[in-house]
């Protein structure tokens, strides 16, 4: 397979994970349309502007296409995620998208990764399922996670981490969209270490992050892996 059709095949890959139309793809890249069916065609030369603009769209690092094109199947593991420093949990992708804008705004330079879901966040955490591949030892120094997952739910993934000595010290900033009383109450009792109303901004991060003293994670190069 060539590489217009290898470029094009993980464009279309993660655009049907995130659930993009190629219209939807299109309007948050700039882009025409017609220019994004040819690209997912593998018929269309890309200028290296335009694949960082569909990067951008997709809200995941040049690495992650790259790596899915080099991948002899979709469904074959990437190995890049073995270090990361930053777990965000989240299913709405304009909400990732947001946390991705407040991280650059305060300078973040840790290595980060998002998974969609809950099953995703406990296979990553454990080293099973699709990160099987992962050793369990080398765990994020922060979990930033919503409430509201598909398959396994925010609440149920925090009584998991707690519960266990391979993740229960990880700090855990819970991502939700209302200050239900009793959802908040519920995540204080299981040792949530604070909690962040969305959309997350500028503002709102760089309080808890000082309340945290995760000042630490301006010390290393920036790098943003997406699942």
């Amino acid at each position: 397979m060539d590489i217009e059709k290898q470029f094009g095949t993980a464009v279309r890959k993660w655009r049907d994970k995130l659930g993009f139309s190629q219209e939807d793809l299109a309007t948050r890249a700039g882009l025409h349309r017609t220019y994004v069916c040819d690209i997912e065609r593998g018929t269309r030369n890309v200028s290296l502007k335009n694949v960082q603009k569909l990067a951008d769209a997709l809200s995941i690092p040049l690495a992650t296409l790259f790596a899915d094109m080099r991948a002899k199947s979709a469904a074959k593991p990437m190995t890049i995620d073995q270090q990361v420093d930053i777990l965000v949990v989240e299913d709405d992708v304009n909400d990732v998208t947001l946390t991705m804008q407040a991280f650059k705004q305060w300078g973040l330079r840790n290595r980060l990764y998002v998974v969609h879901d809950g099953v995703a966040a406990m296979d990553f955490l454990f080293g099973t399922g699709i990160f099987a591949h992962r050793n369990p030892a080398d765990q994020p120094q922060v979990i930033l996670l919503d409430l509201h997952l598909p398959k396994i739910g925010g609440i149920e993934i925090l009584r998991r981490i707690k519960a266990d000595p391979r993740t229960n010290s990880i700090p855990v900033i819970i991502l939700t969209g209302s200050k239900d009383a009793s959802d908040i109450t519920e995540c204080r009792r299981l040792g949530v270490e604070n909690y962040i109303l969305k959309p997350v901004d500028f503002k709102s991060f760089s309080e808890v992050s000082l309340q945290l003293n995760l000042q630490w994670i301006l010390l290393k190069p920036a790098v943003a892996l997406t699942r």
